[in-house]
């Protein structure tokens, strides 16, 4: 099993049984397909800004890429932000359901992807996107140049310090930052209009 955003593939830890040997054979066989320039090998996720500890396998020893989805041109470094590849399906889907005219706001937005595929995919009016990390603030302001949409605002810090601020309400806002509990649901009511659409990430048991 393993991900690839733009030319890198990473192969996560997690449930891994192979030897170094073999990781490495698996590392030179994806290296061989087309596009994929770097291989890495996750081996956790840590901190508040859920920065991967990678170890490089094969390749180029490069972390920066550009990752493309649903239309959309994505710049990262795999090192320094987070991104999961495998929400694609997600943000597209919500894409789909937004109504012409919505304000809308993303709580750690990262490098701006559910903005980025929200502002290709409907007709929203805006879309606020606060995130914590300067880093992934700086490529999602890349993002937003490179893709040229003028309706999404990157605003840089602390998602409880920035809401209070905002004195604006939203139709719909987005919290793809699952862990966290109901710690940013007050914010989120906070700024959310009369019949709000709220979504919410979790992991909980299968019961």
């Amino acid at each position: 099993m393993f991900e690839v955003i733009g030319k890198i593939a990473i192969i996560p830890k997690a449930g891994q049984k192979k030897e170094k040997k073999e990781l490495k054979e698996l590392a030179l066989k994806l290296l061989r397909q087309k596009n994929i320039e770097a291989v890495y090998l996750r081996e956790k996720i840590k901190g508040r800004l859920r920065l991967p500890a990678l170890k490089w396998l094969a390749g180029k020893k490069k972390t920066e890429t550009i990752h493309k989805e649903a239309g959309c041109l994505m710049k990262l470094d795999i090192k320094k932000c987070y991104f999961s590849p495998r929400l694609g399906t997600d943000r597209l889907e919500i894409a789909k359901k937004v109504k012409k005219g919505e304000k809308i706001l993303v709580m750690f937005a990262g490098v701006a992807p559910y903005a980025l595929i929200i502002a290709k995919h409907s007709k929203a009016k805006e879309v606020y996107c606060v995130e914590i990390s300067s880093i992934a603030c700086k490529y999602a302001r890349e993002n937003v140049r490179i893709n040229k949409f003028e309706n999404i605002k990157i605003i840089q810090g602390d998602v409880k310090k920035i809401i209070p601020k905002l004195r604006m309400k939203f139709d719909r806002i987005i919290m793809a930052r699952p862990q966290l509990k109901e710690s940013f649901l007050r914010e989120a009511f906070l700024v959310g209009k009369k019949g709000k659409v709220v979504h919410f990430y979790d992991f909980l048991n299968k019961e």
